[in-house]
């Protein structure tokens, strides 16, 4: 869990919608960098609002960031550009819009449906939380150098043992 943290309380909400701008320093986006297993995070910014959503929230917005990863072809490191849109709902925990647990049964999924709602820890929306989920999601887990391509050459098959002793055979007798 990251030590960059960026709260609105749900009581805020009710002022209206709250519009944030987050961006981490250099030692944090390091420390999300390692927490990532990238190489390096040379920039992160997103812009997000916060909004009232029946007794939770609803965080939309946007981010960018440059993202440095070794290449799983040619292993060198490169950077990418990933962008993300962001679109979460959470509610406190006990709220009657919670999804409802199911113990052992069965989960129907609807791939067309809306996510269900987050269910919160506490009565705060953890935004820098909720921006390094978002970014892990978009990073590719097998990233590949623009232009490296895998040319594998199979070694040269070696002849068996048993054809080596034919053959030592054939020319002595």
């Amino acid at each position: 869990m990251s030590a960059w943290r960026h709260s609105v309380r749900l009581s805020d909400l009710a002022r209206g919608p709250v519009s944030v701008t987050l961006e981490p320093d250099a030692e944090m986006r390091a420390q999300i960098a390692k927490e990532l297993g990238l190489e390096s995070l040379p920039a992160l910014h997103a812009r997000m609002t916060v909004r009232p959503w029946l007794d939770g929230a609803e965080i939309s917005g946007r981010f960018k960031a440059t993202v440095e990863q070794i290449c799983g072809v040619s292993l060198d490191p490169f950077e990418t550009h990933v962008d993300g849109d962001i679109t979460v709902r959470a509610v406190p925990a006990g709220s009657p819009n919670a999804p409802a647990d199911s113990e052992g049964g069965e989960v129907e999924m609807d791939l067309d449906a809306p996510d269900p709602p987050d269910v919160l820890t506490s009565d705060e929306v953890d935004l820098a939380a909720y921006l390094v989920e978002l970014l892990a999601l978009e990073i590719d887990p097998f990233p590949r150098k623009p232009g490296a391509e895998f040319d594998y050459q199979p070694d040269v098959t070696e002849e068996s043992p048993f054809a080596v002793l034919k053959r030592l055979k054939d020319d002595g007798a």
